[in-house]
């Protein structure tokens, strides 16, 4: 019996640490493409907008009111960690 409780406990800790956003220990680095700040941007506006907590102090000065504009400066500090997908291969044409 106390080997499934152990088995169950690390179950739910894995699961409650998943839960737990990433906020990387170092800035990321800066987005250079403007569509992908827009689209990571947009996700994380999302999040907020659901519920997920600043990663912005307040103490480092006035902090945007909208969702948008707090995502955006959150990105911007590289705050926000984000993964790229590989490009997909082109299909031969004419096959």
């Amino acid at each position: 019996m106390d080997e499934v409780t152990s088995e169950t406990l690390t179950a739910e800790q894995h699961q409650t640490q998943s839960d737990v956003p990433l906020i990387p220990t170092e800035p990321v680095p800066p987005i250079q493409s403007r569509f992908l700040f827009v689209d990571v941007a947009a996700l994380r506006a999302k999040q907020l907008r659901r519920g997920a907590r600043l990663r912005i102090l307040a103490e480092e000065g006035p902090l945007p009111k909208k969702a948008e504009r707090l995502a955006m400066e959150e990105v911007r500090r590289g705050l926000v960690m984000y993964d790229v997908p590989p490009a997909k291969p082109k299909e031969a044409e004419g096959a």
